[in-house]
């Protein structure tokens, strides 16, 4: 007989010395704790969105409304999130903030894709903001101008370069009271090239580049309203390409700083937004924006109305309203 191992018994214990046989050893059944689901994969694509929330120590999302479309809110020491199944359209305090991926919701539970958590939702409720703490330096960027004139007012003629200029030669000047060191991409009537307006901001060492445009509507003139721009991030589609190629595999300088880029983009948004009273079209993302691609510092576009919309037209051509616009952004970044 196989001889067994040295650790089978203790010494000078074996069954005979029991109170009751091996055989008849009871088994007691104690109830054991139901374990805490395991923590998300960094790889997840797709997420409950009340497990993001749980594991922040934020309170689970409820539901705002059921119809016309189920919307569920998420209310956290910033601001209160809230999200429309089956659509981008998402709502930061009542802010338009597009998303990059439809959230879905299955067995009653909202899904939302791990890179809109990561890089939409987190930066909102973190806290943090893209703005320097204190004035610093601060590329203004007048697009167009030049042989590139822009949109054309259907009020009164007048090019998008003339309006975008007056618009960031009064913002210089609200900024320079506040403190902030101000460049501008042109300071009269010329065609700056792209690349030179991000090269710019590179040898003034800017910590933020703001960019300033009115809209047009190709196809009508009922379109108005304020729509706000920063780079996609890498993995997403953008919302607006224009007609460019559209690569959700590239990488540009501008995506390291994703975060900051929508918390500045938001807190300008909403100071516009606030301040005129536009048709909130959304703080949106874009990757065929060259003067953004490039930039190694938060970097946003603004389009500050449409040009094709006879009222906002009329408005853009008044020189008070710009100078609200002005004053507007300024407030935004004290």
């Amino acid at each position: 007989m196989a001889e067994r191992p040295p650790d089978w018994e203790e010494p000078g214990l074996s069954s005979a010395s029991l109170d009751f046989p091996l055989s008849v050893v009871p088994v007691l059944s104690v109830p054991l704790p139901t374990p805490p689901p395991p923590p998300l994969r960094e790889d997840a694509v797709w997420m409950p969105l009340a497990r993001w929330s749980a594991e922040r120590g934020l309170d689970t999302p409820r539901c705002l409304s059921v119809a016309p479309v189920a919307t569920y809110g998420l209310t956290t020491g910033q601001g209160v999130f809230a999200v429309q199944m089956g659509s981008q359209a998402a709502f930061w305090d009542g802010v338009d903030v597009r998303l990059g991926f439809a959230p879905q919701l299955i067995d009653g539970q909202v899904w939302m894709h791990a890179l809109d958590l990561r890089k939409n939702l987190a930066p909102l409720v973190s806290g943090g903001d893209g703005i320097p703490r204190r004035p610093g330096v601060i590329v203004l960027d007048p697009g167009h101008g030049g042989a590139n004139p822009g949109a054309r007012s259907c009020f009164n003629g007048a090019w998008e370069k003339d309006y975008t200029l007056d618009w960031a030669l009064r913002l210089c000047a609200l900024l320079a009271n506040q403190g902030w060191q101000v460049w501008l991409t042109r300071t009269n009537d010329t065609d700056v090239p792209l690349a030179d307006r991000v090269a710019l901001a590179d040898q003034c060492q800017a910590d933020l580049f703001l960019s300033l445009h009115f809209n047009a509507a190709g196809g009508g003139r009922h379109q108005a309203g304020l729509e706000t721009y920063c780079l996609t991030p890498v993995g997403m589609g953008s919302h607006i390409t224009r007609n460019y190629e559209d690569d959700a595999t590239q990488v540009f300088p501008n995506n390291a700083f994703d975060e900051q880029n929508l918390q500045l983009a938001v807190r300008v948004h909403r100071a516009l937004l606030n301040a005129t009273g536009q048709t909130d079209r959304g703080v949106r993302r874009a990757r065929f924006l060259a003067v953004l691609r490039g930039q190694q510092r938060p970097a946003v576009l603004v389009e500050g109305g449409y040009l094709s919309n006879p009222a906002e037209a009329r408005r853009i051509a008044d020189g008070n309203f710009r100078q609200q616009l002005a004053g507007a952004v300024a407030g935004a970044l004290q």
